[in-house]
C-alpha cells in the first residue's frame, strides 16, 4: 500500500504522480474529489475515487 497523506492538498503537494493524474481529470471530477479531500489521503484512494466518478461516463 502506498504512502498516506494528511489530506488531498498534502498528497498533491508531495506526490508529483498524483498531481499529474489529478490535473488530467475532467473539471467535474476534480471538483467532486476536492469537496471530499479529507477522505483522499493516498494515490490509490485518489485513483479509486476518480474511477468511481468516471464510471458513469462510459
Amino acid at each position: 500500500m502506498g504512502q498516506k497523506y494528511a489530506s488531498l492538498d498534502t498528497l498533491l503537494a508531495e506526490d508529483s504522480q498524483a498531481k499529474s493524474f489529478y490535473s488530467s481529470l475532467p473539471d467535474y471530477v476534480r471538483e467532486s474529489i476536492s469537496q471530499r479531500g479529507g477522505n483522499v489521503n493516498s494515490f490509490e484512494s485518489l485513483k479509486d475515487y476518480a474511477e468511481n466518478l468516471l464510471r458513469g461516463d462510459n
